[in-house]
């Protein structure tokens, strides 16, 4: 079982939105909302999905109550680690900013009960899991007018917290065509107790320089069969897909319900997908976080490697806008 929630503030749009999926025996279900943005900013909450600070960077509740499309949760997230915060990730397309982004990043342990299309999903402790905060300038909601393109888009993003027993890990890169980065991360994150600190200089977060990552691409399509991080000469970090969770189930690209768009004052509804028919190339499915097993040394933990790869990618042999990875390519 996998599950993400996600909620969105956009003042320059007037609009609040939401939704909240699930993964669960082959079933990908997912409930969306959206709405005017409250004059309380503070009120993170639209339809039936809500989401509360309980206490700032340590503890969060997510509450969502719709039965009728077959979703129903009262999570709490509490913080494994501290709160990373990544480096600032800018980029333009010609003159036109299309990404000015500050993220922050903590591991979690998440609680509490779950119900997916009528059935109660027990959570086993510890359920392991991944909280972040970003706001800035994103590529969302209904465009501006502005000049057409003269290339095609282009994105590759890697996305990977990982939870140990001892430490968790999180990686981050994103690069152009030809495969050079122009946002990377890479740290080790210690795991906390209730009374250390969630931010701050001495919260003991260590970055690592010269990560490097070997993606495996799963043949006729834009995701891995796995993956390999490359930390320092002779300590790697293996990862094993579980499961893959499309990302427009919380708005991701979605065609209709993607980030920022109006539906009116108040717009709730709900889509569930059979998650073999989800297997494609469309623009809406190849952004994908893969529910991974990772193996560091002794260590076996558990995270997620998110993929979005559109447009060229000379690494991966992507040379037009969707297509597959070949079965050569993919070889290792």
């Amino acid at each position: 079982m996998y599950f993400a929630v996600a909620l969105g503030l956009y003042p320059n749009r007037g609009i609040i939105d939401a939704a909240f999926s699930v993964v669960a025996d082959g079933m990908q279900r997912s409930v969306f909302a959206s709405g005017r943005i409250p004059l309380d900013r503070t009120r993170t909450s639209i339809g039936p999905i809500t989401i509360e600070i309980v206490e700032p960077m340590r503890v969060n509740r997510v509450v969502v109550d719709s039965p009728e499309h077959g979703l129903v949760a009262d999570l709490t997230a509490t913080a494994r680690t501290p709160a990373y915060e990544e480096p600032r990730q800018t980029r333009h397309v010609g003159t036109q900013l299309t990404m000015d982004v500050t993220r922050a990043t903590q591991l979690v342990t998440w609680t509490g009960t779950l119900s997916s299309g009528g059935q109660e999903i027990p959570l086993t402790a510890p359920t392991y899991g991944t909280k972040d905060r970003s706001w800035g300038i994103r590529g969302v909601g209904d465009p501006a007018p502005a000049a057409p393109r003269h290339v095609l888009p282009q994105i590759f993003f890697l996305w990977a917290p990982l939870n140990f027993t001892d430490v968790c890990l999180h990686y981050l890169r994103f690069e152009d065509a030809l495969g050079v980065p122009w946002s990377e991360t890479a740290a080790v994150l210690p795991v906390i107790g209730d009374k250390e600190p969630v931010f701050g200089e001495d919260t003991g977060i260590r970055t690592l320089g010269g990560v490097r990552h070997d993606v495996r691409w799963a043949p006729g399509l834009r995701r891995s069969e796995g993956a390999t991080l490359l930390l320092a000469p002779g300590d790697t970090v293996e990862l094993e897909p579980i499961r893959a969770f499309r990302m427009s189930g919380v708005g991701y690209l979605h065609p209709t319900w993607g980030h920022g768009k109006w539906h009116g004052e108040l717009a709730v509804d709900g889509e569930a997908h059979r998650t073999e028919d989800l297997d494609t190339l469309a623009f809406d499915t190849v952004h994908v976080q893969q529910v991974m097993r990772a193996t560091w040394g002794g260590r076996t933990g558990l995270g997620v490697l998110e993929q979005l790869v559109i447009g060229p990618y000379a690494p991966g042999g992507f040379t037009d806008l969707l297509g597959g990875a070949s079965a050569s390519a993919a070889a290792p």
